[in-house]
């Protein structure tokens, strides 16, 4: 392994701190950017980047807000193209599941000529916790425009680990890895789950999406909120309905089960109203 830093672009989200830390405590040194880190990355402004993928050996790369919006495969191919030019081993994509955009996203990467491995996935337990679902939990309500159609949730730490195995076995280069938890929930089943795990009621209503942007819109950009709507309307349609295997295919073990996540959530009191 080089001693040269990995790149952990949107190294304060979800995935990309739980990234750093692994590396970390297996002693390999990261280089975690955003727009405040001592080595700025902005994805809205492209003079940011080469700084950041000069003198790294590898990186993990989460787009934001989402690869499936305008102009998010034009932004890989450029990052794979610095990653190229600056010898990067490889290049670990965290992709958007059943997303067209995505996957424009994913070819582009692909044909930048760097090595590469794409990890796609779709909602994940963490937004009941650590996302814009959380205020919901403590309501005891998470109301949204998603009906009854089931989703195989995954667990961020499944994703970490899937990415920090790609990043330090060149075994996982040239893989696309689909990973899901290893059953699929309605968002009512899920929410079901969570006030089971915290002893109190939390109940899930449908809304309308008109509806659903108008509670939104006091709290977040435009933009975010038409993305969200989008998200909705295309992905949860049924097309991610089915479990895939890509945690188990990465690490040899089944991918963790929500009502875990529930459990080991309700323990450290976040959840406490």
């Amino acid at each position: 392994m080089s001693e040269l830093p990995i790149l952990i672009v949107g190294g304060a989200g979800k995935t990309g701190a739980r990234v750093s830390a692994l590396l970390r405590a297996s002693s390999i040194p990261t280089r975690p950017v955003s727009r405040s880190t001592p080595v700025p990355f902005d994805w809205t402004r492209p003079e940011t980047w080469p700084a950041a993928f000069a003198g790294v050996s590898m990186a993990y790369v989460t787009y934001q807000p989402d690869l499936a919006v305008e102009g998010a495969s034009d932004a890989i191919a450029e990052v794979g193209r610095l990653a190229r030019e600056n010898g990067l081993a490889r290049v670990v994509l965290l992709s958007g599941r059943g997303e067209p955009g995505a996957q424009r996203a994913e070819a582009a990467l692909q044909q930048s000529g760097v090595p590469w491995t794409i990890v796609r996935a779709s909602w994940f337990d963490q937004n009941f916790s650590e996302g814009y679902l959380l205020d919901g939990v403590l309501a005891g309500e998470i109301a949204l425009p998603a009906g009854a159609v089931p989703e195989p949730f995954i667990d961020a730490d499944d994703i970490a680990e899937v990415a920090v195995a790609a990043l330090t076995d060149q075994r996982h280069v040239g893989k696309v890895y689909e990973v899901t938890g290893p059953r699929a929930l309605t968002f009512a089943q899920a929410v079901a789950e969570i006030a089971a795990a915290v002893g109190r009621p939390v109940r899930y209503r449908q809304i309308a999406p008109e509806q659903f942007a108008a509670g939104m819109r006091p709290h977040a950009p435009t933009e975010v909120v038409e993305l969200l709507l989008e998200l909705f309307a295309v992905v949860l349609d049924g097309r991610n309905s089915d479990v895939a295997h890509g945690v188990e295919q990465a690490l040899g073990r089944p991918a963790r089960d929500f009502s875990d996540y529930a459990r080991r959530t309700a323990a450290t009191g976040v959840w406490r109203a």
